[in-house]
């Protein structure tokens, strides 16, 4: 009999407002119900150990808000200081996947989670999608889908401006844990191929 893997995953965000935050709470969540070891790290205030942390996981699972079309200027900022591990490509060959939220329903979403696969590319890492069908997009469908703004590439959501953390849509909460089980079950998949 094998022994379960347990993956590593590490969920590396930026929230200005706190609405980001809410989405990395519920990717971890997501992750630890499918039985991973889960790591939140604010990349605005990251310490050497947490690098550390980053290193060492499975997968590594981008967040930020849209800011102007791209993400906030602290993951930026995290993402140019990443490249001491491209150098040395100590994240080639992990799992990516990412997350993001902005005001409006699209927001420019989408130009975040390509900065964060290009990102993830530039590392070797291999992107995991959110493999949902989009939801809310019928006469029969409610803004209650899971994948209700209908991104394929990661987890978005839309949080009003004039509105807190406690606001952050059920349905978004409910996808950025579906991409959380999605990256530990993936990262389970892919640790257990490569011991095999």
């Amino acid at each position: 009999m094998t022994t379960p893997v347990t993956p590593v995953v590490a969920v590396a965000y930026h929230s200005g407002y706190g609405h980001t935050a809410v989405l990395a709470e519920a990717v971890r969540d997501g992750a630890a119900a499918a039985g991973a070891t889960v790591h939140l790290v604010d990349v605005e205030k990251i310490t050497d150990e947490q690098w550390a942390l980053l290193d060492a996981s499975d997968a590594i699972v981008f967040g930020s808000p849209t800011y102007m079309g791209t993400a906030s200027a602290a993951f930026h900022a995290f993402a140019e200081a990443s490249s001491k591990r491209w150098f040395s490509a100590a994240w080639k060959d992990k799992l990516a996947a990412g997350f993001t939220n902005s005001a409006s329903k699209s927001g420019d979403k989408l130009h975040t989670l390509q900065f964060f696969t290009v990102l993830a590319a530039q590392h070797g890492m291999h992107w995991v999608s959110l493999g949902l069908h989009p939801g809310w997009n019928a006469s029969t469908a409610s803004e209650n889908d899971l994948n209700r703004l209908g991104i394929f590439l990661g987890a978005g959501a839309q949080s009003n401006s004039d509105e807190g953390p406690d606001a952050v849509h059920k349905a978004d909460i409910a996808t950025a844990e579906h991409l959380g089980r999605r990256i530990a079950d993936t990262a389970r998949t892919f640790v257990a191929g490569k011991a095999a």
